[in-house]
């Protein structure tokens, strides 16, 4: 059953309030105030009043004053006068200073004060969904302006390291200093293919559709196996994969893939240079119902103060190795879409562990 539209009505005369209240009390549900200081704090105490009737003829103050207060501290609320007197001053004023949505003259009568509630509501819907649209509009403002500072920076920075090292270049004749300068550039290079590469992911998850299909784990893990083993050994980190699959499981392959590699990603990119016995791990296990995947590693870790933060774009809880900011949004975006859940168990300066549990298709 629909909730009943909460409606306010100020009017100093008490048998207008009884009548108001008995007239309609059935479909609406009535709130009335013999005075504006009750009116006032019955607006506070109800945010939820949609349509406020004010009568004119007031002794604290006249109907189009209270009107016109009330625009201003309680703006949701649509206004409507009712008056005996509706003389062209009545009107100039009701409309410059109260905003009033309609006049309904006194006595009342029930059909003009049906039609002027539903007339009241309709715009009231209106103006709610407007609001909730601006307030979207402006998050999505605030998300470009995030977006267009963090690619400007992060774009620049490598290419102004690569532009300082072609100038470097250009005065040395030994071969070793070159070679030094091309490493520095390769690393330049290979940080803006990361970042264009996360701004893909983050289009894909934004605008990307899903497509179920089988998804076998001895596949998804030899796919991983590929990409990260040499990188591991060049990194002297041990990259531990297991896997177990009872049963089909259904989901989408090129999300899976995006949340694995991102997290992988990091958990290479982060590691610790004061140890040795470096390492990654990723387990994949899968039934009908769920995968549940854990990626966990042995690296510098995620301060408890910046775990609330970690999935908002543009966040970074560490500057170290770059990264732009987008992986694991675009992760936490990825399972948004497939339903899925993530946790992660984090101490600093000694490792990460992110659990993903997504439900089969």
């Amino acid at each position: 059953m629909a909730e009943k539209i909460k409606i306010l009505y100020v009017d100093d005369e008490i048998n207008n309030l009884i009548s108001f209240n008995a007239s309609f009390r059935l479909d609406f549900n009535i709130l009335t105030a013999e005075n504006t200081t009750k009116a006032e704090a019955l607006l506070a105490e109800h945010p939820d009043i949609r349509i406020v009737f004010s009568d004119q003829r007031m002794p604290d103050k006249t109907g189009v004053e209270f009107l016109s207060e009330i625009r201003y501290r309680y703006p949701n609320p649509i206004r409507i006068l009712l008056t005996a007197y509706a003389d062209l001053s009545t009107v100039i004023g009701a409309i410059n200073k109260g905003n009033i949505f309609r006049f309904v003259s006194k006595p009342w009568i029930e059909a003009e004060i049906l039609s002027a509630i539903e007339e009241a509501n309709k715009f009231y819907l209106a103006n709610s969904m407007l609001i909730v649209k601006n307030e979207e509009l402006q998050l999505a403002y605030d998300e470009l302006d995030k977006f267009a500072y963090s690619v400007s920076h992060d774009l620049r920075e490598p290419l102004s390291s690569i532009l300082s090292a072609v100038r470097l270049a250009r005065e040395f004749d030994s071969l070793t200093d070159i070679h030094d300068l091309l490493k520095l550039m390769e690393k330049s290079v290979i940080k803006l293919n990361a970042f264009i590469l996360s701004l893909h992911d983050y289009y894909a998850t934004q605008r990307g559709e899903l497509t179920i299909r089988d998804i076998s784990l001895e596949v998804l893990a030899n796919y991983f196996y590929d990409m990260y083993n040499v990188n591991a050994n060049t990194a002297g980190v041990n990259f531990r994969l297991s896997f177990h699959q009872d049963g089909p499981f259904r989901g989408d392959d090129v999300s899976l893939k995006l949340i694995i590699n991102n997290l992988l990603s990091n958990a290479f990119r982060y590691q610790r240079t004061d140890i040795e016995d470096k390492w990654v791990s990723l387990n994949l296990t899968a039934n009908q119902n769920k995968a549940v995947i854990t990626i966990s590693d042995n690296g510098i870790g995620i301060s408890a103060h910046h775990l609330q933060g970690i999935y908002k774009p543009f966040y970074k809880a560490s500057f170290e190795n770059g990264g732009a900011g987008l992986g694991l949004f675009n992760v936490k975006s990825a399972l948004a879409k497939l339903s899925g859940e993530i946790s992660v168990n984090s101490v600093e300066g000694e490792g990460t562990s992110f659990t993903i549990t997504i439900p089969g298709k």
